[in-house]
């Protein structure tokens, strides 16, 4: 088997539902971060790339269709490289990345553009189609954006419960506090805010022409504990005692518009794209359970991952753990008995955004930089998937 390595990640900045990306259409953003992955590595024949796999949750709009195949014909790439498609939800630009590590590892291919992309802005509203012909009644439009729509009669109620409520139900199950959640989505608004400061942000993030956003829009710099404590209160009534609800808009991920792209290649691909590997990838993990407990699926995926590398927790110097909902983020760190400073230190998706398809790559290009800076050795990228699954990717840094 050929070793999987990863040789650059890049991503737009993560835009506002509705906000400065809202007008850029996704197979145009998914176009933009393949152009650009290969404007950094301008020795490349383009032709000599293998195959394009992208990562998209919704499929029912713009990006319809086979978007990574659109993409790479918009980017003007040979017409000669296939595409495919992978729908995993918000796991799908890491399920895509994993996909791509396979077909390195057998042999089937040598250079792979993985990526994903996201327009929740312009997810389109759905009808459906009538059991019989001249109904006499309404039809209700379904909304794309998130969550359940179309839902089956035959699924039990419990699964189809809202992603917030499943959170509620995860967070009595752990006895995660409101108190703790806000503290952890104003961290993570201070870590994200700090890391664009710092220039973290700099090698990773590639504006999109013709827009005017250069960085990711949702963080809130000066948000605070007192600031989320006063906010409302969503799938649930706040009050006392296990059964009040304690998520709100800030302590939970937004919704986003995005793209992220990653170049996964064998060892011997790194002379002809001039540039030598940033990571290893070591192990991948998928995990599935109930679907209303999918903000713990990540828990037994980084395990798996982590066991297929040979790896302990105990030598992990690095995670980057998407932030659907700050409580399924703390129940997850609970359960692997980690130091919570290792995780997400450049902020994660309470503050920098969740355009669904692109969140995967948007953690392992962070987690493979943030090895590059420390110079620790592993590093884990996980994330939790809507009707309760997870993934995750153990990287090994090459450039100790």
């Amino acid at each position: 088997m050929n070793q999987a390595y990863l040789y650059d990640s890049i991503r737009t900045p993560f835009g506002k539902f509705g906000g400065r990306l809202a007008g850029v259409r996704p197979d145009d953003l998914a176009a933009h971060v393949l152009r650009a992955s290969l404007d950094r590595v301008p020795g490349l024949d383009p032709g000599s790339i293998d195959e394009v796999t992208f990562g998209n949750a919704n499929g029912a709009g713009e990006e319809n269709r086979n978007v990574a195949r659109m993409a790479t014909l918009l980017a003007g790439l040979p017409t000669s490289i296939p595409g495919s498609t992978v729908n995993r939800l918000c796991g799908s630009s890491l399920d895509a990345v994993m996909a791509a590590s396979r077909s390195v590892a057998v042999g089937d291919a040598d250079i792979v553009l993985a990526g994903g992309v996201e327009s929740m802005s312009r997810a389109p509203w759905v009808l459906p189609k009538t059991e019989k012909p001249y109904p006499p009644g309404n039809l209700a439009l379904s909304s794309t954006t998130l969550g359940w729509r179309l839902v089956n009669h035959l699924m039990p109620t419990e699964w189809t419960v809202s992603l917030g409520e499943a959170t509620e139900q995860l967070r009595e199950r752990h006895g995660i506090s409101r108190e703790r959640q806000d503290e952890f989505a104003a961290a993570s608004h201070g870590l994200a805010a700090a890391a664009w400061a710092e220039g973290r942000y700099d090698n990773l993030v590639v504006p999109v022409p013709g827009t005017d956003l250069v960085q990711d829009e949702s963080i809130r710099p000066a948000t605070t504990v007192d600031v989320l404590a006063g906010l409302r209160t969503v799938f649930r009534p706040a009050g006392e005692g296990i059964e009040g609800g304690t998520i709100t808009a800030g302590n939970a991920s937004p919704l986003n518009d995005g793209a992220s792209a990653a170049i996964i290649g064998s060892g011997a691909a790194g002379s002809r794209l001039g540039i030598d590997p940033l990571a290893r990838i070591a192990g991948r993990g998928a995990f599935a359970l109930e679907p209303q407990y999918f903000g713990f699926a990540p828990v037994e995926a980084a395990n798996q991952a982590l066991s297929r590398a040979g790896v302990g927790w105990n030598e992990v110097g690095a995670v980057e753990l998407n932030e659907a909902f700050a409580a399924q983020s703390l129940a997850c760190i609970d359960a692997w008995k980690i130091d919570p400073g290792i995780v997400n230190a450049w902020g994660g998706a309470t503050a920098i955004g969740h355009p669904l398809g692109a969140s995967g790559i948007r953690i392992l290009g962070t987690l493979a930089r943030r090895l590059e800076d420390s110079g620790e050795r592993w590093g884990v990228a996980a994330i939790c998937i809507g009707v309760g699954q997870g993934l995750a990717v153990v990287l090994e840094n090459t450039r100790r």
